[in-house]
């Protein structure tokens, strides 16, 4: 065989070659443009509420299946998926929201199957600002015999904003804990006021000022004594 009959029989294996893969991979991109695949992704659920209202007990994320193409279910990123829920004013209380494909926002071009659950419970209900009494929270014993007297707080009150069922039955709001020990004189310091109800904010102040007297061992002892009568 001579060299140039050699060489077009390479250049036939090769275009050969060359189709075959071209053909693979016009058959994959086809399939993964018209093969239908599903994927379940955790999306948020978002919640608009009315103004001067806020949401109890709800629900984070929930479970959306979604059908595309098999392409688009590969490159789909479940951040962008969410569920959004409207609420108004006249839902005020327990509500139940059936949710549908309405809800959902997804990538153009995917499907919703399922919504897992498809039906969530939660509580609207109004919000509202009120004053409540501040009370130190004092730990810690002062220097020697010294005395720690009755505290005081400036301002001696605090506006909240939080859930009307929970704001009325707050009866008081603590400060940030306020050390005694080492101290023989009275003092004053800035400390925050921080709710434990994560769904109540105080509003203003954050922070207030607490004089604690510090009565010296004499002094406390002084005071204590009985007026002594003069000789006649």
């Amino acid at each position: 065989m001579s060299e140039r009959t050699r060489s077009w029989g390479n250049w036939g294996l090769r275009l050969l070659a060359l189709g075959i893969a071209v053909g693979i991979w016009f058959n994959a991109s086809v399939e993964d443009r018209l093969v239908s695949s599903e994927k379940v992704v955790e999306a948020d659920v978002i919640y608009n509420k009315p103004r001067d209202f806020i949401i109890l007990n709800q629900l984070r994320s929930v479970n959306v299946r979604l059908l595309g193409s098999r392409r688009a279910i590969r490159q789909l990123n479940p951040y962008q998926v969410d569920v959004q829920v409207e609420l108004n004013r006249q839902q005020e209380g327990v509500v139940t929201i059936n949710l549908d494909s309405n809800d959902v926002l997804a990538p153009e071009g995917l499907e919703v199957v399922s919504i897992e659950p498809s039906s969530i419970q939660v509580t609207l209900e109004r919000e509202i600002t009120e004053r409540v009494p501040v009370v130190p929270n004092l730990a810690g014993k002062p220097a020697g015999e010294a005395k720690a007297g009755e505290p005081e707080v400036f301002p001696n009150q605090v506006l909240v904003t939080g859930p009307r069922s929970r704001v009325s039955l707050l009866e008081s709001l603590t400060t940030g804990p306020i050390n005694l020990d080492g101290h023989s004189a009275t003092f004053e310091v800035q400390v925050p006021v921080s709710s434990t109800d994560p769904l109540i904010q105080v509003a203003q102040p954050s922070q207030v000022t607490v004089r604690i007297p510090i009565q010296p061992p004499g002094e406390a002892e002084d005071s204590n004594e009985p007026p002594r009568k003069d000789d006649p």
